[in-house]
């Protein structure tokens, strides 16, 4: 078309210039994309700054006098250098100086921890810190540039000597590439370079600014693909009250309440109120309406709020004018490696200057003290006087380390008489001792480069370390599942004749409260079962059996099931677990043949196994109508097998005759310390075999006592001293210090009350526990102050449980003794028997996964396991089942 319009034109006779735009797009594109990139968001490996950044710091260093300067003016001088507008460059400079590092702030410069913005730049101030000009400036080990304008020379990189990109972090988006580093401790990075300047390994993770918890896991070393999680710090202030003090990386007071209100509104917690007391430090306190678990409230916080996220680094710098992808790791052994060749560098221009200095201070020697001034007297003419000098010299520059130049000449002509007068040859000696003293030590430091480095990171750690210990703790997380611990916040209806289910149905059954994010399980009478989501209405099947809220992995659920097979098949009765399914999936219970029915159904939480009677229909020859059937005596099994038969002929009913009690074994609890929770899955220590009624025994520095119910959900805190099954005639023994009476006592007691927290030292602000004990026969050592002029009396071992009788948890105690205590140490207890507890029936529980062969037909033998041991079932003429 544009070569139409060319012919057009020139038979038109038409001068008009036409610009082919072909690939003009395409190139201007990728200068943009370039520029983005190497001038604006991504920072160089070199210094670990930004543009705006670099010329930010070389702008401060150019007004620096040791005094404030208006960051109006400093953003004013910046743009000399920097091509853009002042907006920009003062609101990196405020987040250089949120990082605490290079810039000293004066004035109100936002806060982090709030989101709060800083003051306009004419009311804010700042100056280099002294940690800046001492790592980041040195004119002559820089190379310098022209500014975009040609008028001004900036630095093309600025000499840092320390991982200054690590330690600040750097985030940036361009043109099709972005860069996240996370911020990591400065004492850690100096830590880590030293490690790698002697050949070590090292490790980095990252430390943030707000504090809380974190998880690096996944960390892969700041790379592509890896993932941190961070948290909320969140205790328990009260059994009504929790309190944030520290909040995740990335995440303001205000953001973070606005999740938990959001929360809130969609019923995913229940929160009563929030008040937000943050000023230095962070304090929110979400106070909790009667009745909600504090424990679960903190899983659901970090499961659907701000108090838990994930950030996804990637490491990517400018090297060389181009984008690099690397990890930390490799950045820190850059970084420490360009530090020790500046520091070489500088080293080299220390000994340059070093060796002028003592040459000229030789050179002037000799021209004094040998009087060569007076040759250049009769002189008329420079070159004369060059030459007169140069001779007079020649006797006397053989220890000289270059040759003498002509303007090293010209320098000896500049010196005043009045000087060469007052010439001391002994301080003028002691200069050039002093000198040749710091070649010496120069040259020194250059033949040990490595460990003058390792010192110069020490230094710096020496006096800039302080108060940059780490902030955030590193921590294994646990998995929250959200289904556990979100806020049932709706209820649950069923249609059993329709074979509706649903929030919706108010005016059918009610079944349970759920949570709009729930599975249901159903089953029918068909022999059909199904796991749906919560729904407002859902068909599932007719004549309903069974709904409830579907537990993933639940092996301690357990089903009891007669079924008849087919039209007028035989019955079975089996048990089993549900423990994963395919959600809306309807799978069969029964053999799947048309006309099965379920005879009878109970879901039981624990396991229970209840006594049930067949009643059969009468028949012609048949003799016995009716028996009983124990499902403690069948196995649990998975969900597919058939189960075993109970008879051939046609059943009429089958009824309850006793209820149940659990058949599964106490369940084994573990607490792992790494992740301060408990666990079924073998992590960590035992803590022992729990039944429903058994519960846990927790005990607290602070002398707070309680006994809670051991869900996995459950929060401990650091303080905790004991942590084990509680068993309640078992006495607690404890030796406490009372701040009132300035005296140790020992008290012997029994939980009274096991749903009460109770403090069980006195509450004087002085008393403290000193140590405590579950023992049954505990002794004690104590060891006695030693009086002045006297020799320390022997130490004193105590049987506690002969000291003192037990008494209540609100008795003082018997004085330990009158003397003056140094400390009270635990003993190994006297060997004692305890009751045994009465053991539970155990039956192992086969998770669904495992395949079992199921019986032939034609087999007249069936077994089961009862308590572990085979039994035989019978099956007579008449199609019944004996059990013997």
């Amino acid at each position: 078309m544009i070569e139409e319009n060319d012919e057009m034109n020139h038979e038109n006779g038409n001068q008009e210039t036409i610009t082919r735009v072909t690939g003009m797009y395409k190139d201007w594109f990728l200068d943009y994309a370039s520029y983005v990139i190497l001038e604006r968001a991504v920072p160089a490996i070199d210094d670990g700054f930004k543009p705006v950044q670099r010329r930010i710091m070389h702008s401060m260093k150019d007004l620096d006098d040791g005094r404030y300067n208006k960051v109006a003016n400093i953003v004013g001088h910046t743009m000399q250098y920097h091509p853009h507008g002042d907006a920009s460059i003062a609101d990196a400079m405020v987040q250089i100086g949120q990082k605490d590092l290079l810039i000293d702030t004066q004035g109100n410069w936002g806060n982090i921890l709030t989101g709060d913005r800083a003051a306009a730049s004419r009311y804010i101030e700042a100056r280099l810190s002294k940690f800046a000009l001492d790592v980041v400036f040195n004119p002559k080990i820089t190379e310098w540039q022209a500014s975009y304008d040609g008028r001004k020379k900036e630095p093309v990189n600025l000499p840092v000597m320390f991982p200054l990109l690590l330690a600040q972090g750097a985030e940036g988006i361009a043109v099709g590439l972005s860069t996240k580093i996370l911020p990591h401790n400065f004492n850690e990075l100096i830590d880590a370079s030293v490690n790698h300047l002697r050949g070590k390994r090292f490790k980095l993770f990252p430390d943030f600014p707000t504090g809380g918890i974190v998880d690096i896991t996944n960390y892969n070393d700041g790379l592509r693909g890896g993932k941190v999680r961070v948290r909320a710090r969140i205790s328990q202030l009260n059994k009504n009250t929790l309190v944030v003090n520290e909040i995740p990386f990335a995440t303001t007071t205000s953001s973070l309440i606005d999740s938990i209100l959001k929360a809130n509104e969609k019923g995913k917690i229940k929160v009563k109120k929030i008040e937000d007391n943050t000023a230095a430090e962070v304090e929110i306190l979400i106070h909790l309406p009667s009745g909600i678990s504090p424990d679960k409230t903190i899983d659901a916080l970090y499961a659907f709020t701000k108090c838990e996220n994930s950030i996804s680094p990637l490491g990517c710098v400018i090297e060389d004018h181009k984008p690099l992808f690397i990890g930390i790791s490799e950045m820190l052994r850059r970084s420490t490696d360009n530090t020790v060749e500046l520091l070489k560098q500088d080293l080299e221009i220390q000994l340059g200057e070093f060796e002028e200095q003592w040459h000229f201070a030789s050179l002037e020697r000799i021209f004094i003290e040998n009087r060569i001034y007076r040759d250049i007297e009769e002189e008329e003419t420079w070159e004369g006087v060059i030459s007169a000098i140069d001779k007079g010299l020649k006797p006397h520059i053989k220890h000289l380390k270059r040759a003498v130049t002509e303007e090293d000449i010209a320098r000896l002509t500049e010196i005043r008489i009045k000087r060469i007068s007052k010439f001391d040859i002994d301080k003028a000696q002691q200069k050039i001792e002093a000198l040749e003293g710091k070649i010496e030590e120069v040259k020194h430091h250059l033949a040990n480069l490595i460990e003058y480095t390792i010192a110069y990171f020490q230094r710096l750690k020496k006096e800039y370390g302080k108060g940059k210990e780490r902030q955030t703790e590193i921590r294994i997380f646990d998995d929250v599942d959200a289904k556990k611990v979100v806020i049932r916040n709706t209820k649950l209806y069923v249609n059993r004749e329709e074979g509706f289910i649903g929030t919706s149905l108010r005016r059918n059954e009610y079944v349970c409260d759920c949570s709009d994010i729930d599975d249901i399980i159903v089953f029918t009478k068909d022999g059909k079962m199904m796991v749906t989501k919560v729904g407002s209405k859902t068909f599932v099947g007719k004549n309903i059996l069974h709904v409830a809220v579907f537990k993933k992995k639940d092996t301690r659920t357990v089903y009891n099931m007669i079924y008849r097979d087919g039209s007028r098949g035989p019955s079975y009765i089996k048990r089993f677990t549900v423990t994963g399914v395919t959600r809306d999936k309807e799978y069969d219970m029964a053999r799947g043949n048309k006309g099965s029915t379920v005879w009878y159904f109970t879901a039981n939480p624990n396991g229970e196994a209840e006594v049930v009677t067949i009643l059969l229909r009468q028949k012609g020859g048949l003799k016995k109508l009716k028996w009983d059937i124990d499902f403690a005596d069948l196995a649990i099994k998975g969900r597919g097998v058939r189960g075993n038969l109970v008879t051939k002929n046609a059943i009429k009913r089958v009824e309850l005759k006793y209820k149940g009690v659990s058949t599964l074994k106490p369940r084994k609890i573990w607490f792992d310390d790494t992740i301060q929770r408990l666990n079924v899955d073998g992590r960590g220590e035992l803590i022992g075999e729990f039944r429903g009624e058994d519960r846990l025994l927790i005990i607290k520095q602070s002398g707070l006592l309680k006994t809670i119910i051991p869900e996995l959900s459950s929060r401990f805190d650091d303080d905790m001293i004991i942590l084990e099954k509680w068993i309640p005639k078992k006495p607690i023994t404890a030796i406490y210090f009372d701040g009132e009476k300035e005296r140790y006592y020992v008290k012997r007691f029994k939980i009274e009350n096991e749903n009460k927290e109770e403090v069980f030292i006195s509450d004087h602000k002085d008393s403290f526990l000193e140590i405590v004990s579950t023992d049954w026969k505990p002794m004690a050592e104590v060891v006695f102050a030693k009086k002045r002029g006297q020799d320390r009396k022997e130490n004193l071992e105590i049987n506690l449980e002969e000291f003192i009788a037990v008494k209540g948890i609100n008795a003082l105690g018997n004085q330990l003794t009158k003397e003056k205590v140094n400390q009270v140490n635990l003993l190994e207890p006297l060997p004692y028997e305890a009751p045994e507890e009465t053991p539970a029936d155990e039956i192992e529980v086969v998770d669904e996964e495992v395949v079992e062969e199921e019986p032939k037909a034609s087999e007249q033998t069936k077994k089961g396991k009862s308590n572990g041991e085979a039994k035989d079932y019978d099956v007579d003429d008449e199609g019944q089942i004996t059990l013997f």
